[in-house]
Formats: structure tokens, C-alpha cells, sequence
């Protein structure tokens, strides 16, 4: 039989039909029709009566593929639970309003009549009777996002053929394939039980749409096309909640794999934009293009269409949208953890306990193993086997931030000090004294928990052991109490066995006619002279110990001597750059207090002297060796201030050329714009690193500046790169200067050594962050401050054993700003497990994704950044997969099962793969891309939440006296009210969204003007107005600013202005203009791949 060939457009058993104008056909999604004569085929809900079960001849057909259950019609048929009643469990695949639009059976010409769906009686099948619901409840037990076929019995002789596959997996989806891209922003339907696990909705099987197709004749945008089995909401829907779980009607009839159905289609998509975010409504044809009609079928499909006559007009749509608060919410998971988690204290002393989400408040107890705030793992139970971990496939890693700045509530780590003898050590493997020691022989001798070797106790440390086998001192010694704590270092423990000098700054100045032209010389002179008063002090010191230089430059160096007996500062010029020396020794670092007077007429002469330059060309590579060859004549450690406005094409070392080249992108060679265009870079780093010189480097460029290459030295010596692009004091001076007084003041360690040992059985073997290893265990930091960590990944090298588990020891030699050598340990237990279940439910999505975005963005200085974003891809639909086979309950193959602590997994790491590293827009620059590489290295596990999943917080939802932070809402575009005002923050930027048609009252209270179209588009600062609503913005504002280590600078967008499509690039729920996925498609592609996995 011809597929295309007209059929009579007769309804079969010649049933008068209600018109379809519209859709308003009797009690469709709840409205109310001409009514009609009931006729024989079963609710949407309930089977098909009168299924034919011979294979219709002559026609085969592609892979059946389930649909979702629709939710409730208004009148749920025969007392069912009504899908749309959801409670927190259930599967919503929709709006959140109980009422839902439904896949209609088949494709219908616009003219054809419809027969009224959901008024009949479900027919249940013979499986069983309806469960109670008590048990309905005892299924909701393992979070699911249910999708695709339930096993029926199959039809004589007819198999399934396999699923389509996908040409690619990178996460920027061709328009074909299973989940083809569908029309820009329309949800791909995926029915999700939040939160509890077990809750199966099977689901009626459907046929497979075909994967070519002609477009309707009415013009409308094409579809993309679709093969293989389909996902929730586009099939029939499955029976209500009440019916027994593994039920659903036979499959229609499969035909041999690859067939294909050709022929017109139904309605054409609604017309939208394709740059428009959001979710479309959903139409007839579920995901693009309309099913294909059921030729042949009796009984199922009486209303079938005309199939082969042309489409009529099209008819407006119902205005329903399809759900995606029927998937996991990332705002939901944080509010949930935050009330559940966040009153009581964590208390460390229980091994491998999973702590808060980064998103809560919590206060810590440490009671013997380190505080989340200091080290995070990707799991806090790992399998005990090597076999086991490459099974699963979950990293095993620890974020570590061994500085990190405490809450005012909390205690920072005590300093014991043991004197000349120094910290009792192992003797074979060095780990230090700590909690899990286990003390033998009446205390005279001790067990090393890390390689089992027994040690003897110095007698000066012997103390008696009590009954249990414990010292009676343990609680009166951090070591032997407590998870985090500092020794004293002997001199044995610093460089030439001689006590390191408190520590220098060096502020290098570029004084070329762009730094010059632009007003930032004559700033950073006027902010240095009160900031001096703030360098980092020890404890309750007095002064700081830190002294400080000055060094201006364009093509040359010129050296200040600010020595305290001067009148007058003065200048030595260095013109031979090649072969850098220090012209004074005496008088270049200095005591501010002592030379105050100088300083200050050296900061008030330089904009001065400089004002008439016309030097445009700069050195860099000089101006590092300078500021290190400046420490190492002094003796001591410190970090140079480099303040830099444009490439260095000088004649010099390090000397750079304009190699931006965007043809680049998405091909092999685009990896070179990563990795620095010189090794000089790298050489100096070295140097710099063996100095403890630690740079700190702040950029104000115009164009092109090869950040991929000025940020090597940084990144290499633990320092910070600061970008101020189009800097201009009246809009930027703000973000500067709040970000130069923060890095100045904050504590530093200089001159550190990190090594992380581990208990027998793994071992660490990878690291990542802002460091320099010379070998392959010591992480060496020329600097190291609060905001910086260190990820490290483990690898079994041995059996671990479940009683014992697993220990980490984090210790850190660094020296402090007074100059004092010190050792900081951080000890953490973590759990074995021989069952998977326990890894998969003691994981850290978070952490996870923070590694994850680590490891995919190293791999681009080596890789196709397309390589990198399959390999994440594959690697958490591995993860995910494996959960699925070996953890989940059994159950049909096409419902998508997601382990509870890791339902976010796919949201987050499609935010990265959407990131402008892995797929950069066309507005996004190469330095952006380097500039973002760098700083997320690293980042710590509260910054990458918030950088890849930003907040957005609506303003005017929350009463006006409300202190409390509002609840943010989930990034998407369809979040957003216009007639409400946003914040959205991602620990860089920060936007003030205002809806088109927001109240007239909060326009003046907040902008002081009178009208929407009055407030200035760009502006960085709200106006200071004495009024509730503004005061309450302002001091969010602040507050939010306070959270994060850099200055967010703040940006008001207006609806439908031209900055919006700005701030529509951080909805990352929605599909990105570069290509990106919405979170829906990305979640129905997760789907396939681990579909193709366990197949």
C-alpha cells in the first residue's frame, strides 16, 4: 500500500465527529465542546479496545516509541488520579496548571474532524487491580524522569528495531537525528517523579515519526526531523498514577527498522523567532514535526485523517506550554537542602558524612575531619575496587582551598607550636600527627594511619592512653582533636635553612599614552596612597611587615628610590630591557610607615611626569624579571602588582604578536589559541616560582592582548588575572578599585609547598589550579591566597578495605605575611563501599561539575574543544548508565533514571558545555575565552555553581520588609514576568533586568524617572533614593557583591533593548545563540546516550 495515497476522509465506523476550529473540542485539556456520541476507542489514559493484532500488511514502520502521560484533563476519566493533581513525587510533563495540553492521535488535516479526547472511561488492562494508594505511595522511591516504551507483549513475529543513533554527541545538536534540535526553545517533554525514587509511569507506545519529511504547504519554518523511539509528551499518554505500575497497552504493530513515512503533516510550529529563548507551545507534532497518520489501524485512531490531502489554514494554537518543571530544578534542590540542612550545625567528627550544599548557610563544628569550607569531594564514598571505579565512573576528587576565609562564627585553625623539635611526623611516609593516629603499647609507640608503619613517641610527647585506647590528652591537642589545624615550622622546614624576610609588594605601573590617555595612571596613584595603610597584617600586629616598591614602564623601566632620608624620590632608567637588572638595592623596598612623605611625592609626581607621553608600545617579560631579580636581591618572597594595558610588541624578551584568528574556531587548530605563542612565558614562571614571586596582574586592554599568554606567569605562580576591557574611569573605576583593594588586603601564603597523602590503596594523580609542580607530588605556589584552590583526583593503586576506609592528609608550607614558616593539615575520612548504590548515593554534584569544567578546560590546550565536550558526554552518560543498570529498580528501558544527589548533573554540565570556553558565541572574544579558561581553574566549588548555573532573583515578589535574600527562580527567559524587575548573578557580572510593563511606582522609587522608557539602558549605578524599594535593591546589590571574590559590576537592561540579548546568554535553561541546547533537549539527548549504552 502506497503510504501517501488519500485515504476517504471518512471517520471509520462513521461517527459524527465535533468540528476542530481551535481545538475547542469536547473536554480537550479541559475546555468544554460540542459534545459527541461516545465512541469505541479508550481515553488517551487507558488501552486501546479493539487493537488489531495481525500485522497490517503490506506497510512496516519505524521503531515504536512511548509518549508521556498527559496531564489532567479536566475530567479525569473513571475516578482516576488525574495527572495535573501533582503532589512533590509526582510526574508532571507540563505546566504547572492542571491543565495540560494533549498530543492528538495522529496528524490531522485542519479541516478533519476529531473525536473528543479524554471523557471516556480508561479501560484498564488485566494485569491486576489498581494498586492502593498506599502502594502508589511505596513507589515513589528512586527519582525518575520516566521516557519511552514499556515492555509489552510483543506482536507475533515483529521486533523493534534499534534506536536511531546521533551523528554527534558535543552537545550542539544537528537538526536531525532523535532529538534534532526542535524548534528553537520548544521543551522537549520528559516526565520526571521529583525527588522520589520508584515512581514508574509507563507510558502507551506510539509509532516512530518519520525521519524525512515534506513541509506543510502553508510556508511554515521547517521542521527538523526525527527518528527512533520518542520521548514523554509525545506519544499517547500512559495510564494515571492509580493504575498499576508496569502497565501499558500493546505497542502498535513495528516495522522493519529504517522504514520511513513521508507525506504532509500537521500544523505548522507557531512562529517564533528562532533566537527567541523559551518554551514554545507544544503542538500537534510533540517535538518539530506532526506524527505521521496510522493507516490501516482500525480501531485506534477512528478519527483518521485524510492522509495525503493537503493542510488546511492553520488554526491557533491551544495557549499551553509544555512543562519543564516537570524536570529537575536546580532552585528547588537548593531551597530544599537550605531547609533541611541549614539549622542545624555540621559537625565533622562522623567519617565520610556528605555536608551542605555550597548554596547553604551552615555553621561547622570540626570535630576531627576538615571543614567542607577547606576540602570538598566528588564522592564521600568510594568504591573499595579499581574495577568498581572505572565501572561507575565517577571521579574521585577533592576541591581543596587550604586558606579559605571562615565565617566570623567560626574558629580559624589553632597554631601548635612543638618547638625546636618540631611536628611529630611518620618516619616512612611523613603524614603528619593527626586524629586517625592510633596510639598502642600504653601510648610509647603509634600506628600511621596512612602506610601502617609503627612509630615511636618522642618522650616529650608520651602521655597515658585511657580505656578505650585514647590519650587522655587528645582533646586538649588540635592534632589529635581536630580536622584542621597549623605547627610552627623549625627551620628545617624553610629555604637554606635560614628564616624567611616578611614578604615585598611591587607595584608596577604601564605608563604608556594608552594607560595615560585614559585616566588610569592618575587613579591607581590617588587609590595606592590611602590603600598602603591596608596591607595584610599577622594577628593583632600593629604595622604590616610588608614593604613595598615602585617600578613605572612603557618600553623601558624606570626604578624609584624611596628611601626614607630623601626629599625628593628618584629615578634610575633601565633602557637595556634584554638583560634586565635592579640599579638600587637600598631604598627600592621600603616601610610605608617610614617613607610616607617620599611615597606620597613619588604617587603625586607620575601622572605628571607621564601626562605628555606619546609612547604607545610596551614590555612585559622585562618587567616580571625586574620585580623577581628585585625579591631575590632582598631575600625574601612577594607578589608583584603588574597594572597592563596592551600587547608587548616592544623589541624585547616575551616579545608578542596579534595572532587572534576566529577562523579558528571548531577546527583542529583552534587549541592554539589557548596555549601561550612563546615558551619565554613559562621559563619565567618557572623562575619566578623557585623566587616565591607570586604576580598579580590586572589588564586594561583596547584589543587584542593574548591573555592566553600574559596569564601563563600568573597562573603558574598562584597569582590572579583582573581583565577591565574598554576601561573607563567614570564607568569602571568602581570594579577596579574594589577589586585592587580586596587582592591587596587579602592574606596570602607565600613560597608554598602543598602535598596531599593518602591512605594505602589510592593515591593522588592529578591536579589542577593555579600552581606550578616541578615533580609529580609537590604542588609548589609562589603565592597562595584565600580564593584559590587546588583539585586533585585519586586512583586506586590497591584493594580498599570498607572498615577502614580511606584518609586524606592536605599539608601546606607556607610562609605568612609576618614572615613566620608555617605548616597548615587538613585530615578528612572518607567511606569505602563494595556496593555502587552507596557510591552513587554519597556523591557531590557540585564538586563534581567543578572538576569536570576543570578537566574539560586543561583538555582544550591539547584537544579539539568538539573532542572536549563529547568526552564530558560520554562520561556522564556513562555515570549515569552505569547508576541505571546496577542501582535503579528494573524498568522500562525508556524511562530516564537519575540517582538522587545527582538529578542535576545533566542542567549543570550542559551549562558548561554551553560556556563560552567550550562554545563560544560570535560575540565572545579570544582573550574572553582564555581570560574565563583561566580564572575557573581555580575556582572553588561555591564559585563554579553560581558562574555556570546563575542566580536570578525577582525583586518586587517578596514584601518590601522583608530582609531575607527572595528565592531565586529558575534561568529561563520563560521565568520572567515583564512586569516584574530581576537580579541575575553569576560572580562576575551583575543585571538588573526591568520588565516592559513594570509598575510605574517602582520605576520611580528605584531610577527616580517617571516612565520604563525614561530609564537609561547601561546604567551601572541606581541612583541613592530614600525609599524601602530602593534601599532594599541597593542593599541586595551589596550583599550579593560581599559573596563574591571579585567586584560584580552592575548592568540595568530594559526589556526588548539591545543589551538584552546580553543578559539572555546567562539563561541557561534556554538554547544559547551559539548553538548551546536548551536544558530539555540536552536532557532528551543524556536520555539516548545512555540508551545506546545499555543497549
Amino acid at each position: 500500500m502506497n503510504v501517501n495515497q488519500s485515504i476517504p476522509p471518512v471517520p471509520p465506523f462513521g461517527q459524527p465527529q465535533p468540528v476542530y476550529p481551535g481545538y475547542h473540542q469536547s473536554s480537550y485539556s479541559g475546555q468544554s465542546g460540542s459534545t459527541a456520541p461516545a465512541i469505541p476507542y479508550g481515553a488517551y489514559n487507558g488501552p486501546v479496545p479493539g487493537y488489531q493484532q495481525t500485522p497490517p500488511q503490506g506497510i512496516s514502520r519505524a521503531p515504536p516509541s512511548s509518549g508521556a502521560p498527559p496531564a489532567s484533563t479536566a475530567q479525569a476519566a473513571c475516578g482516576q488520579v488525574a495527572y495535573g493533581q501533582f503532589g512533590q513525587g509526582d510526574v508532571q510533563n507540563g505546566p504547572s496548571s492542571a491543565v495540560q495540553m494533549q498530543r492528538l492521535p495522529g496528524s490531522q488535516p485542519f479541516g478533519s474532524t476529531l473525536a473528543p479526547v479524554g471523557s471516556q472511561p480508561a479501560v484498564l488492562q488485566p494485569y491486576g487491580p489498581p494498586p492502593t494508594s498506599a502502594q502508589v505511595t511505596a513507589q515513589l522511591a528512586g527519582m525518575q524522569i520516566s521516557s519511552a516504551v514499556v515492555p509489552a507483549p510483543p506482536s507475533s513475529g515483529l521486533g523493534y528495531g534499534p534506536p536511531t543513533s546521533l551523528a554527534s554527541a558535543s552537545g550542539s545538536f544537528p537538526n536531525s537525528g532523535l532529538y534534532g534540535s526542535y524548534p528553537q526553545g520548544q521543551a522537549s517533554p520528559v516526565s520526571q517523579a521529583q525527588g522520589h525514587p520508584g515512581i514508574q509511569t509507563p507510558q502507551r507506545s506510539a509509532p516512530s515519526q518519520a525521519s524525512s519529511f515534506t513541509p506543510p504547504a502553508s510556508g511554515g519554518p521547517r521542521l527538523p526531523s526525527m527518528t527512533g523511539p520518542l520521548l514523554p509528551g509525545q506519544g499517547f499518554g500512559g495510564p494515571s498514577v492509580s493504575q498499576p505500575n508496569h502497565v501499558s497497552s500493546p505497542p502498535p504493530q513495528a516495522l522493519p527498522p529504517g522504514t520511513q513515512m513521508t507525506g504532509p503533516l500537521g500544523p505548522p510550529p507557531p512562529m517564533h523567532s528562532l533566537q527567541q529563548p523559551g518554551y514554545q507551545p507544544q503542538q500537534n507534532g510533540s517535538f518539530g514535526s506532526a506524527r505521521g497518520p496510522q493507516p490501516n489501524y482500525g480501531s485506534p485512531y477512528p478519527a483518521a485523517p485524510t492522509f495525503g490531502s493537503q493542510p488546511g489554514p492553520p488554526q491557533p494554537l491551544p495557549p499551553k506550554r509544555l512543562d519543564p518543571d516537570a524536570i529537575p530544578s536546580p532552585i528547588q534542590v537548593i531551597e530544599d537542602d537550605r531547609n533541611n540542612r541549614g539549622t542545624e550545625p555540621f559537625v565533622t567528627g562522623v567519617r565520610g558524612q556528605v555536608p551542605p550544599l555550597v548554596t547553604t548557610n551552615f555553621l561547622v563544628k570540626d570535630q576531627g575531619n576538615a571543614s567542607p569550607r577547606y576540602i570538598r569531594c566528588t564522592s564521600y564514598n568510594i568504591p573499595c575496587t579499581s574495577d568498581m571505579a572505572k565501572q561507575a565512573q565517577v571521579p574521585l576528587a577533592a576541591v581543596i582551598k587550604p586558606l579559605a576565609t571562615l565565617p566570623p562564627d567560626e574558629a580559624s585553625p589553632y597554631v601548635v607550636d612543638h618547638g625546636e623539635s618540631g611536628p611529630l611526623r611518620c618516619n616512612r611516609c611523613k603524614a603528619y600527627m593527626c586524629p586517625f593516629m592510633q596510639f598502642i603499647e600504653g601510648g610509647r609507640r603509634f600506628q600511621c594511619c596512612f602506610c601502617s608503619c609503627i612509630n615511636d613517641v618522642p618522650p616529650q610527647y608520651f602521655q597515658h592512653l585511657d580505656h578505650t585506647g585514647k590519650r587522655v590528652d587528645a582533646y586538649d591537642r588540635p592534632e589529635l582533636s581536630l580536622g584542621s589545624y597549623e605547627f610552627l615550622a623549625t627551620v628545617d622546614y624553610c629555604k637554606n635553612n635560614k628564616f624567611p624576610s616578611p614578604p615585598a609588594f611591587i607595584f608596577m605601573i604601564d605608563v604608556s599614552y594608552n594607560a595615560i590617555r585614559t585616566g588610569l595612571v592618575r587613579l591607581l596613584c590617588e587609590e595606592l596612597k590611602s590603600l598602603l595603610d591596608f596591607l595584610p597584617r599577622e594577628g593583632g600586629a600593629e604595622e604590616s611587615a610588608i614593604r613595598v616598591g615602585f617600578v613605572t614602564y612603557n618600553k623601558v623601566l624606570h626604578f624609584y628610590n624611596v628611601k626614607s632620608s630623601l626629599a625628593q624620590p628618584q629615578m634610575m632608567v633601565v633602557s637595556d630591557v634584554a638583560d634586565m637588572f635592579v640599579p638600587l638595592l637600598d631604598g627600592f623596598l621600603v616601610n610605608v610607615n617610614e617613607s610616607r612623605a617620599v611615597i606620597t611625592s613619588l604617587l603625586d609626581q607620575i601622572p605628571e611626569m607621564f601626562a605628555d607621553t606619546r609612547e604607545t608600545e610596551t614590555v612585559f617579560v622585562p618587567v616580571i624579571q625586574a620585580g623577581m631579580e628585585a625579591l631575590k636581591a632582598a631575600e625574601c618572597a612577594g607578589k608583584l602588582f603588574l597594572f597592563h594595558t596592551s600587547l608587548p610588541i616592544a623589541e624585547a624578551p616575551g616579545k608578542l604578536k596579534n595572532r587572534d584568528d576566529r577562523k579558528l574556531i571548531n577546527t583542529d587548530k583552534e587549541k592554539t589559541l589557548f596555549q601561550p605563542q612563546t615558551g619565554a612565558y613559562q621559563t619565567l614562571a618557572k623562575e619566578c616560582v623557585a623566587q616565591g614571586c607570586c604576580i598579580d596582574l590586572f589588564l586594561f586592554p583596547n584589543q587584542y592582548v593574548d591573555v592566553a599568554t600574559l596569564s601563563v606567569v600568573p597562573q603558574l605562580t598562584g597569582g590572579s588575572v583582573y581583565k577591565y576591557a574598554c576601561f573607563q574611569v567614570e564607568n569602571d573605576q568602581e570594579r577596579f578599585l574594589s577589586d585592587l583593594r580586596r587582592d591587596v588586603q587579602k592574606v596570602v601564603g607565600f613560597d608554598a609547598v602543598m602535598r596531599v597523602r593518602t591512605s594505602t590503596g589510592i593515591r593522588a594523580v592529578d591536579f589542577f589550579g593555579a600552581f606550578y609542580m616541578s615533580n609529580t607530588t609537590d604542588v609548589e605556589l609562589a603565592g597562595l591566597d584565600g580564593d584559590k584552590t587546588v583539585t586533585v583526583e585519586f586512583k586506586h593503586d590497591d584493594r580498599l578495605n570498607e572498615e577502614s576506609g580511606a584518609l586524606l592528609q592536605c599539608a601546606l608550607l607556607y610562609t605568612s605575611c609576618a614572615g613566620q614558616r608555617r605548616l597548615r593539615i587538613h585530615n578528612l575520612a572518607l567511606n569505602c563501599c563494595t556496593q555502587l548504590a552507596d557510591l552513587y548515593r554519597n556523591c557531590e554534584t557540585d564538586t563534581l561539575i567543578n572538576y569536570m569544567a576543570k578537566f574539560a578546560y586543561r583538555g582544550v590546550l591539547n584537544s579539539p574543544v568538539k573532542a572536549v565536550r563529547d568526552t564530558l558526554i560520554t562520561q556522564c552518560a556513562q555515570i549515569l548508565a552505569c547508576y541505571r543498570k546496577n542501582c535503579a529498580s528494573p524498568s522500562s528501558a525508556g524511562q530516564l533514571i537519575l540517582p538522587e544527589c545527582m538529578k542535576l548533573l545533566p542542567v549543570y554540565l550542559n551549562c558548561v558545555l554551553k560556556s563560552d570556553v567550550l562554545q563560544p558565541g560570535a560575540e565572545v572574544t579570544t582573550d574572553d575565552r582564555a581570560y574565563v579558561r583561566q580564572l575557573v581553574t581555580s575556582m572553588d566549588v561555591a564559585e563554579t555553581n553560581v558562574f555556570f548555573y546563575p542566580r536570578l532573583l525577582p525583586l518586587t515578589k517578596s514584601p518590601i520588609e522583608s530582609t531575607t535574600e527572595p528565592t531565586a527562580v529558575r534561568a529561563s527567559e520563560e521565568r520572567l514576568s515583564n512586569g516584574d524587575i530581576y537580579l541575575l548573578e553569576n560572580g562576575l557580572n551583575l543585571f538588573l533586568w526591568v520588565g516592559a510593563s513594570v509598575q510605574q511606582g517602582v520605576v520611580q522609587s528605584l531610577f527616580s524617572v517617571s516612565s520604563f522608557s525614561q530609564i537609561t539602558s547601561g546604567l551601572s549605578v541606581l541612583p541613592v533614593l530614600d525609599n524601602p524599594l530602593s534601599k532594599k535593591v541597593r542593599g541586595l546589590i551589596d550583599s550579593l557583591r560581599a559573596q563574591r571574590s571579585r567586584y560584580m559590576k552592575l548592568i540595568v537592561v530594559k526589556q526588548e533593548d539591545k543589551l538584552e540579548m546580553l543578559f539572555k546568554h546567562f539563561l541557561v535553561e534556554d538554547k544559547s545563540l551559539s548553538g548551546g541546547a536548551s536544558y530539555v533537549d540536552f536532557l532528551c539527548h543524556m536520555h539516548k546516550e545512555i540508551r545506546q549504552l545499555l543497549s
